[in-house]
């Protein structure tokens, strides 16, 4: 696979336009009926478009390797996420509108409910709503802390980030998260010489924080995961030649495409509301990043159901972005978070690819499956950009 370097000699200015829509942990298990979420669908739009569109599968890192959204996304637009790993505490911050400085280490923190012990019973207390996070993000920005200061910021529902400011401080530490229920949350430790004193800062926050929410319910206690300092990351603009936007509900999302050089569009909570973002901007950038969130929302639930209802709804509003007849249109997930799982898992990505030059045919519906006949085979995420870069005519011959 091509790195950023060489793709910068190749990309070339153009007139096409790119639409990235990923719809967030949209790959499935076969459950109900032996259908996974995208087979039980009804989505007579995409599946008018698979006939007129290429389709693969995509590994988001590697075979048999469980990603994170960060570096999911990440792969997506080009960037290798092992060489540029990015913590998730910044993706949040940055998202919201933090002035991250050089001397901030970020936390992506999840509201959650332990019990009498200590025993975390629901790593998400319940979706809180952004009201409830809100509020007792105000109460926990309370907390003094000697030798540094604090920020706890609300993002949506049971998630905020956390950001500690002191001089030397390193993000090499441990999370507190233990990403499963039924234990306690982890003690946070130093990895190396750097990051003891943000291990004892972070250790600091988390007893005063367990103490000021332990009356609260369902919201009891605070997790911190993804401790992280601002990188330095080429822009899209300097690789691909693209000016971009994101459209995305969620802060984290917008905070990973900022990092990269997109523009933030604001858009309201719909889905409806981002297509219309995107109609009334179109005009204005030559790629867009559109996310949906509440597939993956729904998978990590384990609601079936209506993880269908969303990719139908997705379907319902598609000719919106079809009017606008893109020159590329890529229609993927980040990672698979099957129902049944109710996690991440390793499982490929089903993708559809519709340009002027695509070879198609083989494909009846918009599944995983058929995906897998498509005819792009299996791929690297890191191979989409490119991909779709070509068929909008914006990379130039290599060699004689």
């Amino acid at each position: 696979m091509v790195d950023l370097e060489f793709l910068k000699k190749q990309c070339i200015e153009g007139k096409s336009k790119i639409v990235l829509l990923v719809m967030d942990g949209l790959g499935g298990l076969p459950v109900k009926d032996g259908m996974t979420e995208l087979e039980a669908s009804r989505t007579p739009n995409f599946d008018a478009l698979a006939k007129k569109s290429s389709g693969g599968l995509v590994d988001p890192i590697s075979t048999g390797i469980i990603p994170g959204s960060g570096p999911a996304h990440l792969g997506l637009f080009g960037y290798d996420p092992l060489k540029y790993e990015i913590g998730r505490g910044v993706l949040g911050a940055v998202g919201l509108g933090f002035d991250i400085t050089c001397d901030d280490v970020a936390i992506r923190a999840n509201f959650c409910t332990v019990d009498e012990k200590g025993i975390v019973t629901d790593r998400r207390a319940g979706r809180i709503s952004t009201e409830i996070c809100t509020a007792l993000c105000k109460k926990l920005s309370g907390i003094k802390i000697p030798g540094a200061s604090l920020f706890v910021i609300p993002e949506k529902e049971h998630r905020a980030a956390v950001i500690f400011r002191a001089k030397g401080l390193g993000a090499d530490v441990t999370d507190s998260d233990p990403q499963r229920t039924g234990v306690t949350p982890f003690d946070v430790k130093p990895l190396d010489k750097k990051s003891r004193k943000t291990s004892e800062i972070a250790t600091a926050f988390l007893n005063s924080a367990g103490k000021v929410l332990k009356n609260e319910h369902p919201a009891n206690m605070i997790l911190l995961r993804g401790f992280s300092k601002y990188p330095l990351l080429p822009s899209m603009q300097e690789v691909y030649k693209l000016k971009a936007a994101v459209i995305a509900v969620y802060p984290m999302y917008r905070g990973l495409a900022k990092l990269v050089g997109m523009d933030v569009l604001r858009t309201g909570e719909t889905i409806a509301d981002e297509f219309a973002v995107l109609r009334d901007n179109y005009g204005r950038y030559d790629f867009f990043f559109v996310h949906i969130k509440k597939t993956d929302s729904y998978g990590e639930d384990g609601n079936f159901d209506a993880k269908v209802h969303v990719i139908e709804e997705v379907d319902s509003s598609l000719p919106k972005v079809l009017d606008l007849n893109p020159g590329v249109l890529v229609v993927t997930g980040d990672h698979s978070t099957p129902a049944v799982l109710k996690s991440h898992s390793w499982h490929p990505n089903p993708l559809l690819l519709k340009s002027g030059f695509c070879r198609y045919g083989l494909m009846k519906r918009f599944t995983e499956n058929e995906c897998a006949n498509g005819g792009l085979g299996r791929l690297n995420s890191l191979e989409v950009m490119p991909l779709a870069m070509a068929n909008a005519q914006r990379i130039s011959k290599f060699g004689a």
